[in-house]
């Protein structure tokens, strides 16, 4: 039986994937080993791992209540990564998946969990190598995570489309805003949480997948949303890694503050038929982002994804102004307005210069310096 550990409600972390690249054609390059053993020289406290190509290196922040702090974490990471990344002669750089590189290339990092992984999932593993951003928000027990994971899940695409980063992959533009969750989708475990009415109910269920030989732990679920038993969490899964922290981060603001309104607001109850459209909106917002198209399985509406992120800020303004969240969501109310993204600032980068490997040179480079001319 899975055991929740109760954790402080609302309280919130992020993971990050980062590329590394090299620094002659700014292509993905096997260097996590060297970097991990960099970091690992020095008493930083942070926590750096690899990940499961060795192209990649993920951030966790501690566990924060404000989103502020959260910020300067991330900051100060930023600076330890880079330091690091120059004496190597590598690049880091955010984004939900690199422009040009080819899955073959990548090799897997020699963890346990890894080489199985690879062997069962096989050259799926390989092309696993795609960036997200995790987010964690703190629930008293498993009962209202189960609770939490339903009612966020009409407000996924609102996830996807703020995040978007992926605009190209293996060498083209896909035309999708992100490109990075079909790599998901073929995963047999992947998509939505079933949907149980407890913590009981998702016991009975896990215990029954582990009987079948299925799972052997909730890592094997590779859901949208999903519950983190050991960290006592609901984990958002559905990010591309922004381009730039702050984007992250108000990110994390913005699900505490859905957070906070559903642990308040305690007759809103999860319904079944927000499923019905799931995959649908899902798709809307990976392939036009804040232009896509939203179905209201209850009521029928169809907003576009824009009009209803700016709606929620609204009805969230409250809420947002209690929590001290409002700065964060009013940075992204302005992304929304001027009708700004990561993959559109990705694609003007490659109308300017026709070249993919000098995307990735100023994807890096924001990254790394957000404060230098790109």
């Amino acid at each position: 039986m899975l055991e929740f550990k109760s954790s402080t409600p609302l309280t919130m972390g992020v993971e990050l994937e980062l590329q590394i690249v090299n620094r002659r054609d700014y292509n993905l390059t096997r260097g996590s080993g060297d970097l991990m053993a960099l970091l690992d020289k020095q008493q930083h406290g942070y926590d750096i791992k690899p990940e499961i190509t060795q192209s990649m290196i993920e951030i966790a922040t501690s566990v924060h209540t404000e989103h502020g702090p959260m910020l300067a974490e991330l900051e100060a990471m930023r600076k330890l990564l880079a330091a690091a990344a120059d004496k190597l002669n590598l690049g880091l750089a955010g984004g939900g998946a690199h422009p040009f590189q080819h899955w073959d290339d990548q090799r897997i990092f020699p963890t346990e969990r890894y080489k199985l992984v690879s062997e069962l999932y096989g050259y799926l593993a390989k092309q696993f190598t795609v960036y997200g951003q995790h987010i964690h928000i703190g629930c008293a027990d498993g009962d209202e995570a189960i609770r939490l994971c339903h009612l966020l899940a009409r407000y996924i695409p609102h996830f996807i489309a703020l995040s978007a980063s992926s605009p190209f992959y293996q060498g083209v533009d896909t035309s999708f805003q992100s490109s990075r969750l079909t790599s998901i989708n073929a995963f047999p475990l992947s998509g939505t949480m079933p949907f149980v009415g407890g913590w009981d109910e998702f016991n009975a269920y896990f215990e029954k997948m582990a009987r079948l030989g299925i799972v052997a732990s909730m890592k094997d679920f590779y859901w949208d949303i999903r519950p983190k038993p050991e960290y006592g969490t609901v984990e958002i899964r559905v990010c591309d890694t922004p381009l730039a922290i702050e984007t992250a981060v108000a990110l994390a603001a913005y699900a505490q503050t859905l957070a906070r309104h559903f642990f308040e607001e305690r007759t809103l109850a999860p319904v079944q038929d927000i499923y019905l459209t799931y995959s649908y909106n899902r798709f809307q917002a990976c392939r036009f982002g804040l232009a896509g198209v939203l179905i209201n399985p209850l009521g029928g509406n169809q907003p576009s994804i824009k009009e209803d992120i700016l709606a929620t800020f609204d009805a969230l303004a409250g809420v947002a102004a209690e929590l001290g969240t409002a700065d964060a969501i009013g940075a992204l109310r302005r992304q929304v307005l001027n009708d700004e993204s990561n993959a559109d600032w990705l694609r003007q980068a490659y109308q300017e210069s026709g070249s993919l490997s000098d995307v990735v040179r100023r994807q890096s480079k924001l990254w790394m310096d957000p404060r230098a001319d790109v």
